[in-house]
């Protein structure tokens, strides 16, 4: 076995389901986790985030070490694993809101407004009630018809053709706000 001197008892015992021992590898390594997070996407608070998921998903993996490599080299693979897929997440999301932005109006002409109208979008998705905004993420962000995202639904295909008719509603610019 590979393990680190220092971390094989820890490791064996954490395994072993040991809680406090699984406490203690967390303990000695969140600092690596959270630094190799930051280094990467170059943000405090993306590294808080990704940090945290990667507390969580060594919680979820720890029973599957099997000692080929060090630990800690499992580890910052963990951490590298997390860190992409959260730079995919949110460029998926960033393609999302640009769609959607474009769907209802946001985006027809820049006007040196685009990082307001980005904000604007996001936050205006996440206010969105669940229902509209899971509808507005297959037809919008997946780009499904609004036949398979009724499927995908379980409901009827005139229900997803109101539900983005009500997102556009929702999310128009409001002219008579701007006077």
């Amino acid at each position: 076995m590979a393990i680190d001197d220092a971390d094989a008892d820890l490791v064996a015992s954490a395994v072993a389901g040991d809680r406090d021992a699984f406490a203690a590898l967390l303990d000695r390594h969140y600092d690596r986790i959270h630094g190799l997070a930051w280094q990467m996407t170059g943000s405090r608070a993306d590294a808080d985030d990704i940090a945290q998921d990667v507390c969580c998903i060594l919680a979820e993996k720890i029973g599957h070490f099997r000692g080929d490599a060090k630990f800690t080299t499992w580890l910052c693979a963990i951490v590298f694993n997390a860190c992409r897929e959260f730079g995919r997440r949110r460029s998926a999301f960033s393609r999302f809101t640009g769609r959607l932005s474009q769907m209802v109006g946001l985006a027809a002409n820049p006007d040196g407004r685009d990082l307001y109208d980005a904000i604007w979008i996001e936050s205006a998705i996440a206010r969105l009630k669940p229902d509209l905004r899971d509808t507005a993420i297959l037809v919008a962000g997946q780009q499904l018809t609004h036949a398979e995202a009724a499927d995908i639904l379980g409901i009827a295909e005139a229900t997803v053709s109101w539900r983005m008719h009500e997102i556009r509603r929702q999310l128009a610019p409001n002219p008579a706000a701007d006077d």
